[in-house]
């Protein structure tokens, strides 16, 4: 298991390789969840991106989602071409980014990964990204973040359901 000094220094590396000069929060209190890390940077949810794993057709694939939002398998297959998308275990993630479920940063992977992003992300001045444990973030402009991780731009958002509360 990688120390947790380990996995903010790869997500730092990775940052300085794509020549962004994001700094790296770490933080007290939890922001491993949108509303962790909502509160912890004094943010809205909608800001926080939730790096995600799914498998599509047994491929691990990362989703950048919006805080605010449910992920839309379908959405996602259809943007993958994928016949079927689900989530990824925790040994799934771990094993495809090197990072554990709460601190999974947009880059700096184990392996490179094919990244949808959550187009609602891009109408947003900054959001904020783990940056490889559940108590470190950092901020990034939406267009650098989908530069950086080569990611498609698309509608994975769940349409909203009035009968079921929010995320």
């Amino acid at each position: 298991m990688m120390e947790a000094g380990g996995a903010v220094a790869r997500v730092r590396a990775a940052l300085a390789e794509q020549r962004l000069a994001a700094e790296i929060v770490e933080y007290p209190a939890s922001t491993r969840t949108a509303h962790d890390a909502a509160r912890a940077v004094g943010t809205s949810v909608a800001q926080i991106v939730k790096s995600l794993v799914f498998l599509a057709d047994g491929r691990p694939v990362l989703v950048l989602a919006s805080g605010a939002n449910r992920v839309d398998e379908r959405k996602v297959a259809t943007l993958a071409g994928a016949s079927r998308v689900e989530k990824a275990s925790a040994r799934a993630t771990r094993e495809a980014t090197g990072f554990s479920i709460g601190g999974v940063p947009p880059l700096g992977h184990a392996v490179a990964l094919p990244v949808y992003v959550d187009q609602t992300l891009l109408t947003h001045p900054v959001v904020y990204a783990a940056a490889g444990t559940p108590h470190a973030v950092f901020a990034i402009a939406p267009h650098d973040l989908l530069r950086v991780t080569a990611g498609t731009a698309g509608d994975i958002a769940e349409e909203a359901d009035p009968e079921r509360p929010a995320p």
